[in-house]
């Protein structure tokens, strides 16, 4: 999985469409087992690059996993992030905004959530549900009650630009007060979605997965591709960057989102803090003073 950023990444101004990025792709793996060796891998570099976040405690890591139903966000958490240390870890679903929520701006709830230093945050689903299921239903965006905006005919095109500039406003401030944000977005196809779905109806231990919205936000799935395509061109920047990841095969996106945080994690050439030469002549002393115990 060489360059694994030219592969999903998405560059700044650049010309993406979704279409473009096949749901389907597996880089050259075979199947599952053959990936199964790069997984465990990276899951122990992974653990050594926590570690080193944690007692470094300059930086924080934020990742951000945007998707359409059944897409398959909450096995990536489950697996790539298994041997984590979970004091040095958070995951945050975020459901629809409560009437506290709806009192203050729109990224309001995020930003109490957000990971401190040293540690990594984990959002399932985010800010972004706010150019994501708000545009196609901008009905709930006349709940934040903004000034101006009292009527959904109001929301037009420039409101929504204006948005995505609000949030590369949000997350430039995050990163250069230290947070690393990583941004993955599961790309699954229709089919495969009706698949999984289907599974869940069928599999008595996965009915209580199934949602009888999902089936009617299937009726959008043609608005939320457009939505999905627009806010990932529109956000994807330098300091935090979208990675379209195909999620027709669930193992994929795992072995894929494990190579990329290793990736980003290793590039911050993490180290161990050094104590001063007065700290360390202490521990030598202490171990001398253990070494007497009888």
């Amino acid at each position: 999985m060489n360059d694994i950023n030219d592969k999903f990444i998405i560059k700044e101004d650049s010309k993406f469409k979704l279409k473009d990025h096949s749901p389907s792709f597996i880089d050259g793996f075979k199947n599952e087992d053959d990936a199964k060796e790069v997984m465990l891998d990276d899951i122990k570099k992974l653990i050594k690059l926590q570690e080193k976040l944690f007692a470094n405690n300059q930086y924080s890591v934020l990742i951000i996993l945007q998707a359409m139903d059944a897409a398959g966000k909450d096995g990536v958490i489950k697996h790539v992030m298994s041997g984590l240390n979970p004091q040095g870890c958070s995951v945050k679903s975020f459901k629809h905004p409560t009437d506290e929520d709806y009192e203050h701006d729109f990224f309001w709830r995020f930003n109490k959530a957000l990971p401190e230093s040293g540690k990594i945050g984990i959002f399932n689903r985010s800010y972004y549900e706010n150019v994501l299921i708000c545009r196609v239903h901008p009905e709930f965006i006349l709940d934040e009650k903004l000034p101006k905006y009292d009527d959904v005919k109001k929301l037009d095109d420039d409101f929504w630009q204006h948005r995505f500039k609000q949030i590369n406003r949000f997350e430039k401030n995050l990163v250069q007060n230290g947070t690393i944000i990583l941004k993955f977005f599961l790309h699954l196809s229709k089919e495969e979605q009706r698949k999984r779905l289907l599974d869940r109806i069928d599999q008595t231990e996965k009915n209580w997965k199934f949602s009888f919205a999902d089936i009617n936000e299937r009726k959008y799935w043609d608005e939320y591709q457009t939505c999905y395509e627009e806010a990932i061109k529109a956000t994807s920047t330098e300091e935090a960057p979208w990675f379209v990841i195909p999620a027709d095969n669930k193992w994929f996106s795992r072995v894929t989102i494990a190579n990329i945080l290793v990736e980003q994690l290793d590039a911050l050439h993490l180290k161990y803090p050094e104590l001063p030469k007065a700290e360390i002549q202490k521990l030598q002393d202490a171990k001398v003073s253990l070494l007497k115990e009888d």
